[in-house]
């Protein structure tokens, strides 16, 4: 298999969008008393391995569905260009199928007992993220050409992962400072709305090739009801951060330039030229995530007070 063509195809530039909600996630699960660092490696390699799961599947199904054709506005991959065949994309994704299995079953391991309730139901979230990886645009349904890729991102990349991991760290989704949900719920539902903005940038920026292939939002709406959508998504993440007024100076203000500039290079750019909002928007949701979490756990281990 060429090894070249297999990591053009593996998107690179995606996985900080991936590692946001577990990073989050997982640095918050380090404040907790009770925390399990030991299964964080292997939390951060599963939602790696999935992430290229679910770029490998996208490509095998816009490829065979004709949406990867000459009218295409976004970069070219390697079944495109030839430089991989669905024999050999296929080979590929069953790989990673099992790397995904293997790695979140040794994270489970090592942060559950076997015969618990948690070790099971984490089973089954982790079937259903592969299933959902593999489903995008592979079957005979695949539910994101109707429409509903924004619901499993905001589920999958923002509840899912940010509370999933927090619970394999800390084994509870309360902050052990105010014994409540809000200060690991708000940023889930941020990671998620963000996440779900860089879907729809990337299929406004589709539209034309898309259309007649698949329904996505953008579609469904128009481009200006599909910018105004997107500016809703980048304007109430950013906010889910912002739940206190500490948190709004710490980090939400410094970083607000990046969001504004993506939003404003949405409006005025179409096609081929929305491509460098992709990686913008990916690069700040990380940061923002991942400042949070440091934050956090630094305001709750820290023996003085940093305020």
């Amino acid at each position: 298999m060429p090894v070249k063509a297999l990591i053009k195809s593996m998107r690179l530039r995606t996985l900080p969008l991936s590692l946001a909600g577990v990073v989050c996630g997982g640095v918050m699960g380090y404040a907790h008393p009770a925390c399990r660092p030991g299964s964080h490696i292997f939390l951060v390699l599963t939602a790696v391995m999935l992430q290229i799961l679910t770029n490998l599947s996208n490509e095998l199904g816009d490829h065979l569905s004709g949406v990867d054709g000459e009218g295409r506005e976004g970069p070219n991959y390697s079944m495109a260009d030839g430089g991989l065949t669905v024999k050999q994309m296929w080979r590929a994704i069953n790989i990673f199928v099992v790397l995904c299995a293997v790695s979140g079953l040794i994270m489970l391991l090592l942060s559950f007992p076997l015969n618990s309730i948690e070790f099971w139901v984490f089973i089954l979230l982790g079937a259903a993220a592969i299933w959902a990886a593999t489903h995008y645009t592979l079957g005979k349904k695949p539910y994101g050409y109707i429409g509903l890729g924004d619901l499993f991102v905001f589920l999958f990349f923002g509840l899912a992962s940010v509370l999933g991991s927090h619970y394999v760290i800390a084994h509870t989704l309360l902050s052990p400072y105010t014994q409540s949900i809000l200060p690991v719920l708000a940023p889930a539902v941020g990671v998620g709305l963000l996440s779900v903005a860089v879907l729809n940038v990337n299929n406004i920026r589709d539209m034309q090739s898309d259309n007649g292939l698949r329904k996505t939002i953008p579609l469904r709406i128009g481009e200006r009801a599909a910018k105004i959508y997107q500016t809703l998504l980048v304007v109430l993440g950013v906010a889910c951060f912002a739940w206190n007024t500490e948190d709004l100076f710490m980090y939400v203000l410094p970083l607000s330039p990046f969001f504004l500039w993506h939003i404003i290079g949405v409006w005025r750019r179409k096609g081929k030229r929305l491509d460098p909002m992709l990686p913008l928007l990916v690069l700040s949701t990380f940061v923002l995530a991942w400042w949070y979490a440091e934050v956090y756990n630094t305001e709750l281990t820290c023996p003085w007070p940093i305020w």
